[in-house]
Formats: structure tokens, C-alpha cells, sequence
């Protein structure tokens, strides 16, 4: 696949490319892609709960049950 971009795109991504430790300008076009992928999954996922029938509250009681599992499965 191959991309044009205007000077000031060009001029932008390279920089950034310098900047941020990139090998290439394709290494950072995937991590945008990868990137606008977990955005479109994290908006589906909040829209699926949104469109779900409510459950108990979200009290500090659920956050620390939350947290006691997490700590639970990765033993800190």
C-alpha cells in the first residue's frame, strides 16, 4: 500500500518518526492503525454496556470487589 501525503504530512509523520523512535514512517502508520482499532473496539464495548439492562450499583463496595479480583489473578 502506498500513501501520498502533502509536504507538511510528510514533514509531520517524519518527525515524529525521529521523534518518537520509530524505524520507519510504516511502523508509525500501524501504530496509529492499531491504535484507532482498540478506539473503535472500546466504543462498541461501551456502547454494548450502555445498550445492556443495569446490574448492581457501581458502589465503592463493586470497585473494591474489582480490585480484590485483579489482585486475586495477578498475585500483588
Amino acid at each position: 500500500m502506498n500513501i501520498s501525503l502533502p509536504d507538511a504530512l510528510k514533514a509531520f509523520v517524519d518527525h515524529q518518526v525521529s521523534a518518537r523512535g520509530y524505524g520507519t514512517s510504516s511502523e508509525y502508520v500501524r501504530e496509529l492503525i492499531r491504535k484507532d482499532q482498540d478506539i473503535q473496539r472500546l466504543r462498541e464495548m461501551l456502547l454494548d454496556g450502555a445498550g445492556s439492562a443495569a446490574t448492581a450499583p457501581a458502589d465503592g463496595g463493586y470497585f473494591r470487589g474489582l480490585r480484590d479480583r485483579v489482585t486475586q489473578r495477578t498475585g500483588a
